[in-house]
């Protein structure tokens, strides 16, 4: 019973991880269909906002849940007004131009930064379940990428700014005939996914810390999880990570966790070739 505990405890936390480091791109892929290549840059600055402003003497918690968002949201403000929006319905620029900026920020940092690894503390320690010790700091992800969905999910079905982004990507013209400035609506938007993907930066700057080229362990499974997911975004995402994740960590529960990576990659693939328009284009199409 106690292996089962840690079993089902480890793919939530697997599934939270997949959840936290896809929730910005599946708003700006998802709602926007702006590929930017720069997003696992974007986590690299949140965790690098969350360490410098702890080592600054801000409180940890504060580093990660608010410094952490704030940096990489700011950050993404500067990058929609002076690059992203000029590109917007041109998808090879698009791509073009946030993969040169992934390689300036990784520049940046190591000039910064320096190639070394840098992280903080977990703020939370472990506790025993029976024989096995188990990470109290997962559990503290699993609480945050819940709460992230969450609020994701009741800003886009139950505000009025929520409604309005949606229905401006859906249809900008008749966005702009009711009187919305799309422009803005894509900038909110673009700020909302940055700052979402920082905070996954802070959120898992304790787990494995942070180096210039952190962000390329995130950037792939973040896009595998919002393709395989679909148009919707939160349905989507949380379908796509529920499977990736349980089948990852069951595979690396049975034999190493590079056969869970290469087990998930997988599955991926799999997916896309059952579901070409991902889960929510199969099912789930009226889900938000």
């Amino acid at each position: 019973m106690d292996f089962s505990a840690v079993v089902v405890m480890e793919i939530f936390y697997a599934i939270a991880v997949l959840v936290l480091i896809s929730a910005g791109l599946a708003v700006i892929f998802g709602m926007m269909r702006v590929i930017n290549l720069a997003h696992g840059e974007f986590l690299t600055l949140g965790g690098y906002a969350a360490i410098m402003s702890n080592q600054a003497g801000l409180n940890i918690y504060l580093s990660i849940l608010v410094a952490a968002p704030l940096a990489a949201a700011l950050f993404g403000f500067l990058v929609e007004r002076f690059i992203v929006r000029f590109l917007y319905g041109r998808l090879i620029n698009t791509m073009l131009a946030t993969w040169g900026l992934s390689l300036a920020m990784i520049g940046g940092f190591s000039m910064i930064f320096g190639n070394t690894t840098t992280g903080i503390t977990t703020p939370i320690s472990g506790f025993a379940v029976g024989q096995y010790q188990v990470s109290g700091y997962n559990l503290f992800v699993i609480v945050i990428a819940a709460l992230v969905i969450g609020g994701v999910y009741l800003v886009l079905k139950t505000t009025r700014a929520g409604l309005v982004a949606r229905g401006a990507m859906q249809n900008p013209e008749m966005a702009q005939a009711f009187g919305y400035n799309t422009s803005r609506v894509y900038m909110f938007t673009f700020v909302a996914g940055s700052a979402l993907a920082g905070l996954a930066g802070g959120v898992m700057a304790p787990l494995v810390g942070i180096n210039p080229a952190a962000g390329a362990a995130y950037i792939a499974k973040a896009f595998i999880t919002v393709i395989s997911g679909g148009t919707a975004v939160i349905s989507g995402t949380l379908a796509s990570a529920g499977l990736f994740g349980f089948v990852s960590q069951t595979f690396t529960f049975l034999a190493t966790p590079v056969v869970g990576e290469i087990a998930l990659l997988v599955a991926a693939v799999v997916l896309l070739r059952l579901l070409p328009t991902g889960i929510t284009g199969r099912f789930l199409k009226d889900k938000v």
